[in-house]
């Protein structure tokens, strides 16, 4: 069972004026400005590195405590029905949920401000990883990968963790390959690596600076003919999932979800059962949506490479998240579609 510590907050109201700021500037969301720091943190005075760590890169939110001594973990988890109950998810700062072969999906599930003591099923990693992975600076935890996408993401300088590293078994109450689990304290303790100095992986901004769009207190994200996630607003919670295949109580319930529309390319090979391997592109540009409160504003989104942070705009300027825990949708700008209910 995974576990939740104090650290993950459903206000965002506790964040200061100065974090703010700092987060907006760190996070380069000026619109584009070529002086923004797109692919690494610049040398920062020690006054604006203290400012960078007194807020968690994944929400934004202030820090209650002191900083982890690990980097951040993103762990590749299924999602269909074969894999309920997926283990773990409330525990997460961050989701990202993208398109693989067959018309389905999988999740990428992100660890920094708590560490669950499991996780899983854990499945394997794609080309699409890159553009996800690489922004955070984080660890993939994938059961493994087809020779062209270890390569790959050899080649793109990620860090990597399959079956066989510390944590990893199978459950027997499971059937493969939807049985590995991973007990992500054991791997994490195991890691001896300095972890990357943090930087914000949104561009996070005050609640009040939302602002506001169209009624949308429901809405489905379209991936394929055969996976639609839908979604549903609730005061009292945030965004929910009817069909979430989570286990009961262990759901990731954001404060706002993204919707990206990006391009989808073919990766080049087929997998066991002879599907094309599609391989999400998380750079370039597209329409953006950012659902919040019970409302959607539309806009752009623009990412100059993989490792770079991403911007969000609309017709009146750059576009800012609302601190807090937020899911990201990947969904194809061609095949896929986006269906809003008031």
């Amino acid at each position: 069972m995974s576990h939740v510590t104090s650290s993950r907050r459903r206000t965002t109201g506790a964040l200061t004026l100065a974090l703010s700021v700092a987060s907006l500037a760190l996070s380069g969301c000026g619109g584009g400005d070529a002086a923004a720091d797109d692919t690494a943190p610049s040398s920062q005075q020690t006054a604006d590195q203290q400012t960078l760590h007194a807020q968690w890169p994944l929400t934004g939110l202030p820090v209650d405590g002191s900083l982890p001594d690990h980097g951040v973990f993103i762990v590749k988890i299924d999602n269909t029905d074969a894999s309920a109950p997926q283990i773990g998810l409330a525990a997460a700062d961050l989701v990202t949920e993208e398109l693989v072969e067959g018309g389905l999906t999988r999740l990428a599930v992100f660890f920094d401000s708590d560490i669950p003591d499991l996780v899983g099923p854990v499945r394997s990693m794609r080309a699409s990883d890159i553009g996800v992975v690489k922004a955070a600076r984080a660890t993939l935890v994938a059961s493994g990968g087809a020779p062209p996408t270890v390569q790959r993401l050899a080649s793109a300088h990620i860090k990597t963790e399959t079956e066989g590293a510390v944590g990893y078994y199978r459950d027997s109450s499971r059937s493969a390959p939807y049985n590995l689990m991973m007990k992500l304290p054991d791997l994490v303790k195991s890691m001896g690596d300095t972890p990357k100095p943090a930087r914000p992986y949104l561009p996070f901004g005050r609640e009040k600076d939302f602002p506001g769009g169209k009624p949308a207190k429901s809405f489905q994200a379209v991936f394929s003919e055969g996976h639609t996630t839908s979604w549903q607003y609730q005061a009292a919670k945030g965004y929910v999932r009817p069909d979430s295949f989570a286990e009961d109580g262990d759901d990731y319930i954001p404060d706002s979800v993204l919707v990206l529309r990006v391009q989808i390319t073919d990766a080049g090979y087929l997998d066991p059962a002879g599907n094309p391997v599609p391989e999400t592109v998380l750079e370039g540009k597209g329409a953006a949506m950012l659902f919040h409160d019970g409302q959607v504003v539309k806009g752009t989104w623009s990412k100059k490479s993989a490792k770079a942070v991403l911007h969000l705009k609309t017709k009146r300027g750059s576009l800012t998240v609302p601190t807090g825990h937020v899911w990201i949708e990947l969904v194809p700008a061609d095949q896929g579609d986006v269906t809003i209910g008031k």
